[in-house]
């Protein structure tokens, strides 16, 4: 009766197994994106950069990695570089951590460059992370 049992776990252990294991769903991979060329103004232009930060940054936010810098989210500098472009104004106005204008601001191609930038390389650095992060656990595989 015992080899029943044993036999039944086992058989019930292997198809579920196997069942998971071939499950085949297509994740896109952005570990091989290359931001320079996709965030290079001189040879894309402003508004396909733009562009490129916009499809990118939606879906870092999907997945929850979307980058905050001083205080300021990607979207912020997206939105900030649309309206100076809609508005014709040659420099945008960084926000603080409550939403509210500073007294810094960058040009419109360099917010735009750092929005493309912070976009891709955060999907690339989620994309990174899945094979590199032991080599943040301290001690592991390492000798002493």
């Amino acid at each position: 009766m015992k080899k029943l049992y044993s036999l039944v776990a086992a058989t019930g252990l292997a198809i579920a197994i196997s069942g998971c294991g071939s499950n085949s769903v297509s994740v896109p991979s952005f570990a091989n994106l290359d931001e320079r060329t996709l965030c290079s103004i001189e040879s894309n232009g402003i508004d396909n950069v733009l562009a490129t930060a916009i499809k990118y940054n939606k879906i870092a936010k999907s997945e929850g990695v979307e980058f905050k810098r001083l205080g300021m989210t990607n979207t912020q500098y997206i939105d900030g570089s649309i309206k100076a472009l809609k508005e014709g104004a040659k420099k945008v106005v960084l926000l603080n951590k409550k939403g509210k204008a500073t007294k810094n601001s960058v040009s419109v191609d360099y917010a735009v460059h750092r929005a493309c930038k912070f976009a891709v390389s955060a999907l690339t650095q989620k994309a990174e992370g899945k094979n590199t992060w032991r080599a943040a656990v301290p001690g592991d595989g390492f000798k002493y």
